[in-house]
C-alpha cells in the first residue's frame, strides 16, 4: 500500500516538537535539578571575573588542576588554564595523540552591562545627591536599565597593585542602586517624542549612589566627599584608585523560576553564561575521551571579541602551545598547525526565540522556539551573511548525526528575517584558524535585557548535546 497524505509528510518532514511531550516525571525531576544548579551559578557569576572564579571551583571539585601543577600531560589528565582572570580553558587529554586535534566548545562569559567611567563620582548640588557616571558595554536597550534595582561588582586595583574586590547589591542586607527615570507627568516634551533607542541617552545613565552630606562647612561637595569617606573607611581606596578599577553595574537579585509550571528560568546574562555552564558541566561529566576535549570561555564577545582575553586574540594559540609543551616537551610549528587543522568546534551561543508579541521580525519557518531543543545555526552575521562564519554542509551533517544518534532534540534558526537585523559570535575567529565550527546554543527570550528567559528542557539537553559532541571520535 502506497504512502499518502499526512503519513508521507510525517515521514519526510523535519518538524521539531516540544521536548516536554516526551518527559516523564522522573526525567522532569532531573531536568529541574540541573536547572537549579545552573541558577545558583548564574546568580553568583555576575561578571566575567566571578564566572571564572566559580568555574575554577567546579573544575577543581571534579579533579581538574591548573596547568602549572603538571610536569607533563598524558591521556586522562584534567587541566585548566586561566587568562587574566577573565577567560578560561579546560581540557581532558584524550587517548589519541593531541596533534590529531581537539573537540572544542567555545562560548563567552561577558554580558551587556554598564561600566563605571574612570572618574565616575560627582555631586549634583541642585538635586542634593551624589551619582556615578557610566558607559554602557555591549548592545543594550538603554531604557531597560532605568528604574530597576542595580548592583555593583568588580575590582579596584590600588597603585601598589593591591586588588580590592567590591560586591554590593546582591546580598539581601545590601543597599541597591538605581538610575531614575523621568515621571510621565513631565515627559511629554522632554522624552515622549524620542525614538526608542534614545528614550534614555547614554549620558543619562547616571546612578544614584548617596544622599547624606558630610557635616563640614569647609567642604564644598559634601555628598561626594561623604561617599569618598565611606569608600575609604570600608575599602581603603580613594578617588584616584577608581581610575584603575573595573566596576560593573548589573541587575541586582537572583535568577528565578518563570511560569506557573516553573518550566523556565529568568535571570541576567543567560547570554552567554548558559552555554559556558553547560559546556563546563559536559567536560566535568567525562572521565576520558578518544580525542582531547576542550572548553573555552572568552571575554569581550559583546564588543567584537577584541583585546587579549577575547576570541580575536592569540589565547587559543596560547592554549595549544601550553598543552603541546606539557604533552610533547619539544614540539614544532607543524605540530601546532596539525592540532588546529584537525580540531572540530562548536561556538556555544544563544539564539533569539520566537517572541509571541513580535512575530513579524522572524521567518517563522527558520526560527527557534522555547522547549524544542538545541538550536543549530549554520550562519550568523547580517544582511548578506556579512561578518559571519557559514558552516560547511559536511560539518552540519556531522553535527546532525551526533545529535540524532544520541537522541538530542534540536532545531534550526537564523537571527531574524533577512535584512531585519543580525549579529555575530566567536565562531568566525576560530574558523579563521582553519577549524570547522558551527553555532549551537538554545533559544532565549529578552536577549540583552536585564532579565532573559530560557526553557529548563533546552538547558538540560544542551548539556547532553555538548557532552555527546565532546565524546565524538
Amino acid at each position: 500500500m502506497s504512502e499518502k497524505g499526512s503519513d508521507l509528510e510525517d515521514k519526510l518532514a523535519f518538524s521539531p516538537k516540544s521536548i516536554w511531550e516526551d518527559i516523564d516525571e522522573e526525567k522532569k525531576e532531573e531536568v529541574f535539578n540541573f536547572a537549579e544548579d545552573y541558577s545558583k551559578f548564574l546568580s553568583s557569576s555576575k561578571t566575567e571575573r566571578r564566572s571564572v572564579e566559580e568555574s575554577e571551583k567546579i573544575l577543581r571539585k571534579n579533579g581538574f588542576k591548573a596547568i602549572s601543577e603538571y610536569e607533563e600531560l598524558t591521556s586522562g589528565d584534567k587541566v585548566y588554564i586561566i587568562n587574566r582572570n577573565k577567560s578560561l580553558a579546560a581540557a581532558i587529554i584524550g587517548d589519541e595523540d593531541i596533534t590529531k586535534g581537539c573537540n572544542i566548545i567555545a562560548s563567552h562569559i561577558d554580558a551587556p552591562r554598564l561600566d563605571l567611567k574612570a572618574r565616575p563620582l560627582y555631586e549634583d548640588k541642585e538635586a542634593s545627591v551624589a551619582l556615578l557616571k557610566t558607559h554602557y558595554y555591549g548592545g543594550i536597550k538603554k531604557y531597560h536599565w532605568v528604574s530597576t534595582p542595580l548592583a555593583i561588582h568588580g575590582r579596584v586595583v590600588k597603585e601598589d597593585g593591591t586588588p580590592v574586590d567590591i560586591s554590593i547589591g546582591d546580598d539581601p542586607s545590601d543597599p541597591v542602586f538605581v538610575i531614575s527615570d523621568l515621571l510621565p507627568h513631565l515627559a511629554k516634551k522632554k522624552q515622549a517624542k524620542r525614538k526608542t533607542m534614545k528614550v534614555i541617552e547614554g549620558e543619562e545613565l547616571n546612578i544614584l549612589i548617596a544622599g547624606i552630606p558630610l557635616k563640614d562647612e569647609e567642604v564644598e561637595n559634601k555628598v561626594k566627599v561623604k561617599v569618598l569617606k565611606l569608600l575609604n573607611d570600608e575599602y581603603d581606596i580613594d578617588e584616584e584608585d577608581l581610575t584603575s578599577a573595573e566596576l560593573e553595574i548589573v541587575p541586582a537579585g537572583e535568577s528565578r523560576d518563570v511560569g506557573l509550571d516553573r518550566s523556565m528560568v529568568g535571570g541576567y546574562a543567560h547570554d552567554d553564561r548558559v552555554c559556558a555552564y553547560t559546556s563546563l558541566r559536559a567536560v566535568t561529566d567525562l572521565d576520558s575521551t578518544e580525542k582531547t576535549s576542550l572548553v573555552i570561555f572568552f571575554d569581550k564577545e559583546e564588543i567584537g571579541s577584541e583585546g587579549n582575553t577575547g576570541a580575536n586574540s592569540d589565547f587559543l594559540n596560547s592554549i595549544y602551545c601550553k598543552l603541546l609543551e606539557k604533552y610533547k616537551g619539544e614540539y614544532t610549528l607543524q605540530d601546532q598547525r596539525n592540532m588546529l587543522d584537525n580540531s572540530k568546534a562548536i561556538s556555544g551561543d544563544v539564539c533569539p526565540a520566537i517572541n509571541p508579541s513580535f512575530k513579524s521580525v522572524h521567518d517563522i519557518q527558520n526560527a527557534s522556539s522555547l522547549g524544542k531543543g538545541l538550536v543549530v545555526t549554520k550562519f550568523t552575521g547580517a544582511g548578506g551573511k556579512f561578518s559571519a562564519n557559514d558552516a560547511h554542509a559536511e560539518y552540519v551533517a556531522l553535527i546532525r548525526r551526533v545529535f540524532n544518534e544520541n537522541d538530542i532534540p534540536w532545531q534550526t534558526s537564523e537571527l531574524g528575517k533577512v535584512d531585519e537585523g543580525g549579529g555575530g559570535t566567536v565562531a568566525k575567529f576560530l574558523a579563521n584558524l582553519n577549524i570547522d565550527i558551527i553555532d549551537i546554543g538554545i533559544p532565549l527570550l529578552g536577549m540583552h535585557s536585564p532579565f532573559e528567559v530560557i526553557s529548563k528542557a533546552d538547558l538540560y539537553y544542551m548539556f547532553k548535546g555538548y557532552r555527546s559532541f565532546l565524546e565524538t571520535e
